[in-house]
């Protein structure tokens, strides 16, 4: 634990380091493409640290400056499986993203969407010896908070103090410089698979970059398509991927649940193979032009050309209906709405004051998903692109790059977390679990 308390904190001073050169790279490794943005600080804005322990609301002085997108090739369920192919994927991305901006980039912050994500809640109280609230009192709460057991191969990916409370006074953000007696401390803690982060870092590694921080994709895409009142008064997004759908819940600006179901858009484009006897890049083309999953009458009469080149005439000049495409479609997305919405009661969705769901990521453009989706997961589901951020070209401004483009408000603004503040290695907290999930319930 006091291993990844280092390296953290090591990836946080390169972080500071590349932002005062002025350029860092974003690099989004997905199972359908992997995203590289390279941004520019600029003026006295990049030297001012977040304000307390606060949220990223607001926009940074930064503007994209290169961007580039490639096929991911060697990464399933947003995991990877094929370390060399996925090695020249990312360089392809990151040497095209350089060559746009002009500009040589030796620090990434990346993020991922696999690796089995696992939220626990936990709650931390100090006495406090002088009454006023100072950084290290910050440290002691933190460190007095009860850390389960994570098992065997996890590792803390995020821990973000997300409330206050000084006294009998709760919902802070920043207790410091406030008087009281007693502090106490809410904090989230978002565990991930040690090996999957471990082979990313080799393999950003073997790319000859430094990695400057990572984060969780279902995170990043939270921050980037829920507006502010959303992620204030709590929202889910459920971001739709190629290999694996992410799923998180904010409320009072900071993420409190996060987790992935092993299914994607990918899963789509196979069922299309399989049922039609296509490729899978025919089938890919097919489902951009022509899919859906809300059949009309229309549909019965609408023919799909599928095409081909496997020489054999009648089988390259096969016509499918659209209510065909449809009806192959509509199961599987159907499946990994309804985990979507499994994930949600699990993690007591339905106990927080609003029950808005925005759903973003590029399995989100598939036609008349939000109409499918309001009946699965309830009324409140709208379509959320990612927020505009300076420079970004139109080509990567839609629903499939709302993780990238989160990723950057993320290297701009990261969240104050543990490794953030000075604790001491003998008061690192290794204890047992005093309550897990479901806090929230009863803090807000």
């Amino acid at each position: 634990m006091t291993e990844l308390y280092q390296s953290q904190r090591a990836m946080r001073r390169m972080r500071k380091q590349a932002m005062e050169r002025g350029v860092i790279a974003i690099l989004d490794v997905g199972s359908s493409k992997i995203a590289c943005l390279v941004l520019r600080f600029d003026g006295p804005e990049r030297f001012r640290s977040s304000d307390g322990v606060a949220s990223l609301a607001g926009q940074s002085s930064f503007r994209v400056i290169g961007a580039a997108t490639t096929r991911s090739r060697g990464v399933r369920f947003g995991e990877i499986d094929a370390m060399p192919e996925t090695e020249r994927a990312i360089r392809t991305a990151v040497q095209a993203a350089q060559k746009m901006a002009n500009v040589r980039v030796d620090h990434v912050i990346a993020c991922l969407s696999g690796a089995r994500p696992r939220s626990y809640g936990l709650d931390g109280r100090i006495d406090l010896v002088d009454s006023v609230v100072s950084e290290d009192d910050v440290a002691r709460v933190l460190a007095a908070c009860d850390v389960p057991d994570l098992g065997h191969g996890r590792e803390v990916l995020h821990a973000q103090p997300v409330n206050f409370a000084l006294d009998h006074r709760t919902g802070m953000n920043d207790p410091r410089g406030q008087i009281g007696n007693t502090l106490a401390c809410d904090m989230h803690v978002l565990t991930a698979d040690a090996h999957v982060m471990q082979n990313l870092l080799y393999c950003i590694k073997r790319c000859d970059l430094e990695l400057a921080g990572l984060a969780s994709s279902a995170y990043v895409s939270g921050v980037s398509s829920l507006v502010e009142d959303e992620q204030e008064l709590g929202a889910a997004c459920i971001d739709l991927g190629g290999g694996s759908t992410g799923v998180s819940i904010f409320i009072k600006r900071h993420m409190i649940y996060a987790d992935s179901v092993r299914l994607g858009g990918d899963h789509v484009t196979q069922d299309i193979s399989k049922g039609l006897q296509v490729p899978l890049a025919t089938a890919e083309r097919i489902k951009t032009f022509y899919g859906g999953v809300v059949a009309t009458g229309m549909d019965d009469r609408e023919m799909i050309e599928i095409g081909g080149d496997t020489g054999d005439y009648e089988h390259d000049r096969r016509t499918v209906s659209r209510a065909e495409l449809i009806g192959i479609m509509r199961p599987r997305v159907e499946e990994i709405l309804e985990d979507a919405r499994a994930r949600l009661d699990a993690a007591g969705f339905e106990h927080l004051p609003s029950q808005q769901i925005v759903l973003t990521g590029g399995g989100s453009q598939i036609p008349g998903l939000d109409g499918l989706a309001s009946r699965i997961l309830g009324q409140q589901v709208r379509l959320g692109r990612p927020m505009r951020v300076q420079g970004l070209p139109q080509a990567a401004t839609g629903p499939a790059f709302s993780s990238a483009v989160g990723l950057c408000l993320f290297a701009a603004h990261p969240q104050d977390e543990w490794w953030d503040f000075e604790i001491p290695a003998e008061r690192y907290p290794a204890r047992s679990l005093k309550r897990a999930m479901r806090w929230f319930k009863d803090n807000w």
